[in-house]
């Protein structure tokens, strides 16, 4: 199936050249082949060559009713419930949990007869930038086993890389699912904040998350959005007009790009990387776009302010794992108090408990203005500079990752280092636009990067077309 689009492999289906049990077959194997990498919290093996056999059935006999996704073989991050199957948020805290239902983008994937093929490994509550943070172990990248996949959705980045599932469907708080796919040389979009129902994802940041697709197709990814983005009552932030499939696609003939100054001329950004973004940059110019370079003076302040509002969010979010309802309760506890304060101690990771107190301190009386109330007011501005800057230019593109993926043993003398790894994707979710990571080939070292096109919100559409010329030229 290896770079097969969705379209080609339903031709295929429908022609009876190849059957959709043996393409889960074939993707089954690419699994058990890639174990030690860790990607897979959970195969759905049994279930997955039952819904193959079914949509066999109906391929002969009743072509007419079949889905838009039929033969689409997807893995779902460890952070979305599905009906009746466990779901942990790469945490110990949830273990033995099953959900009661399907989050909304599941639903609208099986409905279309897509097959889900299992769930992804992550960082724990999607807390991380490198997939090291799991309960389940750290997920390896599959062109070096010794180097970190990316996180949060390393799994998922993994899983598509290795070519174990056509799409991932991802969660995206602050590049989750752009800067593993960056690492990891796939396609990773992140939609306008509204566009995809939360529905049934596990929340760490309730006005940062978004799903996110991960694919090797921008075709692809434009089939399921298609799918998935649909008006949903269960979610107040939901859009309820301009979903995916009403937006239009074409974009003006004479493009305007704008890139920030600081973010090319960072200290933090691999020579390479810069060098290849300058790269596409002049050949996009040469073919008669308009590239401006543009001044933003925030860009320090784009990941504290990220971290001071995430972590306050999860701290109120995480509040609800208590070890009373659902998931771990320590067997170690002899009172009411021992049981919350154990059970929390003990399911939860360190990664994760740093970022409640993180969250708890910037939201407690004596800082919250300092802190919190600021970081809102930052966001604010950091909205309204975008605001101005897509009334003059149609996208915006900038590096994805200020590096590639590093050795999964690195120890860094200065914790805030992994942070920094956000510091061009950050953006997208503060200000709720669309963004996505284009793989631009690997360096010297034969680890792959990207560079990332961000559009104004609700432009979704024109965003992956403008993915679409960018990997044309860059590979062409």
């Amino acid at each position: 199936m290896e770079g097969k689009s969705l379209k080609q492999l339903q031709q295929e289906l429908l022609q009876g050249s190849i059957t959709c049990e043996q393409v889960v077959q074939y993707y089954l194997a690419n699994i058990e082949k890639i174990k030690h990498l860790n990607a897979y919290v959970e195969v759905y093996a049994d279930e997955a060559i039952i819904s193959a056999k079914t949509l066999d059935s109906k391929i002969i006999q009743e072509p007419e009713k079949l889905g838009k996704l039929f033969g689409c073989i997807v893995s779902v991050k460890d952070l979305i419930v599905h009906k009746d199957h466990n779901v942990s948020a790469g945490s110990k805290i949830l273990e033995g949990f099953v959900s009661q239902f399907d989050a909304t983008c599941i639903s609208a994937l099986l409905a279309e007869d897509a097959i889900i093929i299992g769930r992804t490994n992550c960082d724990e509550f999607g807390m991380g930038s490198a997939n090291t943070n799991s309960y389940f172990g750290p997920v390896k990248n599959g062109l070096n086993p010794e180097r970190i996949s990316g996180g949060s959705s390393g799994g998922a980045a993994v899983a598509v890389q290795m070519d174990t599932c056509l799409v991932a469907i991802g969660t995206d708080t602050g590049g989750s699912v752009r800067q593993p796919a960056s690492m990891c040389g796939v396609y990773g979009y992140k939609p306008t904040y509204g566009l995809v129902s939360r529905y049934g994802l596990v929340a760490y940041a309730s006005s940062f998350d978004q799903a996110g697709l991960l694919a090797k197709n921008l075709e692809d990814i434009a089939c399921i959005m298609e799918v998935i983005s649909v008006a949903d009552e269960y979610d107040a932030t939901m859009m309820s007009q301009n979903l995916f499939a009403d937006q239009n696609a074409e974009i003006p003939q004479n493009i305007k790009i704008a890139y920030f100054t600081e973010t090319i001329e960072n200290d933090t950004l691999d020579l390479e990387i810069k060098a290849q973004t300058l790269h596409i940059l002049q050949d996009l110019n040469d073919k008669g776009a308009t590239i401006e370079a543009v001044n933003f003076d925030l860009l320090e302040a784009l990941v504290p302010c990220y971290y001071i509002l995430t972590t306050a969010e999860a701290s109120s979010n995480l509040s609800r794992y208590d070890g009373v309802r659902y998931g771990y309760r320590s067997p170690n506890a002899s009172t009411l108090n021992d049981m919350y304060v154990m059970s929390r101690t003990e399911g939860f990771g360190t990664e994760v408990k740093k970022r409640i107190m993180l969250g708890s301190f910037v939201l407690s009386e004596a800082y919250y203005d300092t802190y919190f109330t600021k970081a809102q007011q930052v966001r604010q501005m950091i909205c309204d500079r975008l605001d101005v800057l897509f009334e003059k230019y149609d996208f915006l593109v900038m590096p994805t990752t200020p590096k590639v993926a590093w050795p999964i043993n690195e120890k860094s003398e200065n914790p805030l280092e992994s942070y920094m790894a956000d510091i061009y994707t950050v953006l997208a979710n503060l200000a709720g636009i669309p963004a996505i990571s284009v793989p631009l080939g690997n360096n010297t070292e034969n680890m792959p990067f990207g560079i990332q096109v961000m559009g104004k919100r609700k432009r979704d559409k024109k965003t992956l077309e403008m993915a679409k010329i960018i990997s044309k030229v860059a590979f062409d």
